[in-house]
């Protein structure tokens, strides 16, 4: 009958967790019951050798700890006022014993701005209160904080308390670069894992099952990042227009303008909000320039002499700053602006080799294949030696600018209108037929290089 309930317990947690060599018998059949009622979400049930697990048996299996978080999330939306309260602080020990029990498999961050969730969806606790739990899991350890519900919900919780006079502008400036840190380290490791899956696409490839969840995974979040950058976004565009910044920024630039992190703080901010024809930018890049030379003081510079229309001292600079940085996002905004310029110029290809360097520092930066898509297209009258071939072009400027959408889901709405209307001027079925080359390879010897394959009818 041990030997039932041993294998029977193996078999309930053994894809859940780590089972404990030292495991009793008693602790397994305790556990073997836990898990039997764990499993069907029959948290009630669990609920008492779940607490008896704890107390004598606590390294018995990991799944002890998983689906423990599952049931006092349980208990604490059933429960009110004191009672609710109490569970909610044996979560939080829950979590400290697990960091004792199974150090390896915590995540200090994740766990406490789980903390911070529970409180916010259950309405514990003030706003103050909610934020310094999510402060709390973001200063711990952020590099495990990686609810995307969560970081949503921890900067709107700071705004809505700098708006309330209780917390300072700056410190939401610094949550929200932090934050959109998070997600962009975040989206790129997923933009590489999709990529590999569309370059097999794109061969005509099968994937494996392995490779088919790894893309529904990726995609969804992708999707779910995506729409967690655009809210916080939306929620610092009320707080940080040019209006708004500039006063602000010059209110403390005598005090402060020695201090190096305060200068690039208020330079970048500019920067992103597109504040640069500024005065207060120009004094500041220069202040920056004097206090720290560094890849992004020639950034700026770059964007001081474009917008001066010195457009090769703008590259010199530009140029400087993408071998001067070190950080791979910041790389690819370089990388990507020198694209910019030289679309804006006419060269497509050098524009394509700097489009190509930007998202190889920041494969989330889907950006990057509707531009490219758009110069495909371009050129197309200039690609080809018949009619034919030259519309073939709008064949692989589809298919690069339907990538944009894959790689970055907030671009998924524009990606997929513009590749559907590059398809709609490829050749069409008839003229596929007229030409009887369905099913092959075309080509292309201008600069766009590289070939399509003509649609089978």
């Amino acid at each position: 009958m041990k030997t039932k309930l041993k294998l029977l317990f193996i078999v309930l947690v053994g894809a859940v967790g780590l089972v404990s060599a030292q495991a009793t018998e008693e602790c397994i059949t305790t556990m073997s019951i836990f898990s039997e009622h764990a499993k069907v979400k029959n948290y009630d049930a669990a609920y008492e050798p779940f607490m008896k697990l704890r107390k004598d048996c606590p390294t018995t299996s990991y799944a002890l700890y998983q689906y423990g978080e599952r049931i006092l999330h349980h208990k604490i939306e059933k429960a009110t006022g004191a009672e609710q309260k109490a569970f909610l602080d044996d979560l939080k020990k829950l979590y400290e014993e697990k960091k004792t029990h199974f150090a390896s498999k915590a995540k200090e961050g994740d766990d406490i701005a789980d903390v911070a969730l529970t409180m916010y969806e259950n309405k514990i606790g003030t706003a103050q209160e909610q934020y310094e739990m999510f402060n709390k899991a973001w200063e711990t350890d952020s590099e495990t904080f990686k609810n995307p519900k969560g970081l949503y919900v921890f900067f709107n919780l700071a705004v809505a308390l700098q708006e309330a006079g209780k917390i300072e502008l700056q410190d939401v400036f610094d949550l929200y670069d932090g934050i959109q840190g998070q997600i962009t380290t975040i989206q790129n490791e997923y933009a590489k894992n999709l990529e590999v899956i569309l370059e097999k696409n794109e061969a005509g490839t099968a994937l494996t099952a392995k490779e088919k969840q790894i893309e529904k995974y990726a995609e969804s979040n992708l999707s779910n990042y995506s729409k967690v950058s655009s809210g916080v976004n939306g929620m610092l565009g009320k707080l940080a227009d040019c209006d708004r910044l500039i006063p602000f920024y010059e209110a403390d630039y005598e005090a402060k303008k020695n201090d190096v992190a305060w200068v690039r703080g208020a330079a970048g901010r500019l920067v992103s909000k597109e504040c640069t024809d500024s005065e207060l930018f120009v004094t500041l890049v220069e202040q920056l320039n004097t206090l720290e030379p560094s890849a992004k003081t020639s950034f700026y510079l770059g964007r001081l002499a474009e917008q001066r229309g010195e457009d090769a001292k703008a590259l010199e600079y530009y140029e400087e700053s993408a071998e001067r940085q070190t950080e791979p996002q910041e790389k690819a905004k370089v990388y990507y602006r020198l694209g910019e310029n030289f679309r804006g110029k006419g060269n497509y290809s050098r524009a394509r080799s700097y489009y190509n360097k930007a998202v190889a520092a920041q494969p989330s930066m889907g950006i990057v294949y509707l531009r490219i898509a758009s110069m495909y297209v371009a050129s197309a009258n200039n690609c080809g030696n018949t009619r034919f071939e030259k519309l073939a072009v709008y064949w692989l400027a589809a298919d690069t600018a339907a990538k944009a959408g894959r790689i970055d889901p907030s671009l998924a709405d524009t990606a997929n209108k513009t590749a559907a209307s590059y398809r709609a001027n490829a050749p069409t079925r008839e003229m596929i037929f007229s030409e009887g080359n369905a099913g092959q390879r075309i080509t292309f010897s201008c600069w766009i290089g590289g070939s399509v394959t003509v649609p089978s009818l």
